[in-house]
């Protein structure tokens, strides 16, 4: 499994892993402390939802293009490996990509890595990292249609 890439931390939260370290705080608590204003969870995806279809959310919008880090669970790829993976809420027994982005659920993310990789269990939970896209999209390869997406993304399991 990919793992988090330490090169990918800014100033502030390599200060914080080193101040957590000294006061015995475990690395990975430290590490989400730091990133906190750049985490995101599923309720805070989408504004409202309505006839016309899902809105933004603030915080998705000031993040858009931003890195940042959200949990949750890999849903069953279509192949053993890929590039790219469907961040659910909850875990999933079937991939949950859907034909248009009118159709598309509130609760899934599209995760596209720098590299093809085997994948976890969809009952594990992991944290992914990467920057936010937000916006209909079709991806010229599959025809999969997403309304947000992380890219350049790496994850581990939690």
């Amino acid at each position: 499994m990919k793992q988090l890439n330490p090169a990918r931390f800014n100033r502030r939260q390599a200060l914080t892993m080193t101040l957590g370290l000294m006061s015995g705080l475990p690395l990975l608590a430290a590490a989400g402390r730091a990133s906190a204003n750049s985490d995101i969870t599923f309720d805070e995806l989408y504004g409202k939802v309505s006839v016309l279809g899902l809105e933004f959310s603030e915080k998705v919008k000031q993040l858009n293009g931003k890195d940042i880090a959200m949990r949750g669970f890999m849903a069953p790829p279509l192949k053993a490996e890929a590039q790219f993976f469907v961040l659910t809420e909850i875990p999933m027994s079937i991939c949950p990509f859907c034909s248009t982005d009118s159709d598309w659920p509130d609760n899934i993310v599209v995760v596209y890595l720098d590299e093809k990789q085997t994948f976890t269990q969809p009952s594990q939970t992991i944290e992914v990292r990467g920057k936010l896209e937000m916006g209909s999209w079709t991806d010229p390869e599959t025809g999969f249609v997403s309304l947000l997406r992380i890219r350049q993304a790496e994850y581990a399991t939690v």
